[in-house]
């Protein structure tokens, strides 16, 4: 019985110094989750020739000056995001950009001032995918114009038939001679 106990505390020890090792290692991917003005994010979408979105690609992101890289994976839509633990310092820093045998160099750009607003940069590879993540989706357009299409639709309808009745009125009131 004491065996097991001691076996367990020893293989507890061993998951601690692991988690250490691991968050020691990677310091610039534990850190960039937290703190606006200390994350840099680099996002995209990767698509083919045919202007398809292109699943699971290889996406390598690096700041050559400090010699620091990613490699992150496209999902489904083929969207990318890395982030980065990035100071003001950083800023202007080179960017290698590597995707489908494509390379883009960017630079670190960012307001220094606004510690608040998410420092972040789109750069895209392919042509006919490229999105804004945030923007709004076309299809909330379309609905919505068509929504205001049918509601003048319907207020002209409305104002027609009313100038008609007017003018019925009238013509009919224009026939009768006035009494005294």
């Amino acid at each position: 019985m004491k065996r097991r106990q001691i076996a367990q505390s020893q293989s507890g020890w061993r998951e601690w110094i692991l988690a250490i090792i691991i968050l020691g290692g990677f310091p610039s991917v534990v850190f960039a989750t937290h703190e606006a003005d200390h994350r840099f994010t680099v996002e995209g979408f990767v698509c083919g020739a045919d202007g398809k979105s292109s699943a699971n690609i290889d996406v390598l992101v690096k700041d050559t000056k400090i010699s620091y890289g990613q490699i992150v994976k496209t999902d489904g839509g083929g969207y990318y995001k890395a982030s980065f633990h990035l100071h003001n310092d950083n800023l202007g820093d080179p960017l290698l950009i590597e995707a489908n045998g494509q390379q883009q160099q960017q630079k670190v750009s960012f307001d220094p001032k606004d510690l608040e607003a998410e420092r972040i940069i789109q750069v895209n590879f392919g042509t006919g995918c490229i999105q804004d993540r945030n923007s709004v989706p076309l299809w909330v357009y379309l609905g919505a114009g068509a929504a205001v299409a049918a509601v003048g639709g319907f207020i002209g309808l409305k104002l027609t038939r009313s100038w008609r009745k007017q003018e019925r009125k009238r013509g009919k009131t224009q026939g009768k001679p006035r009494s005294k």
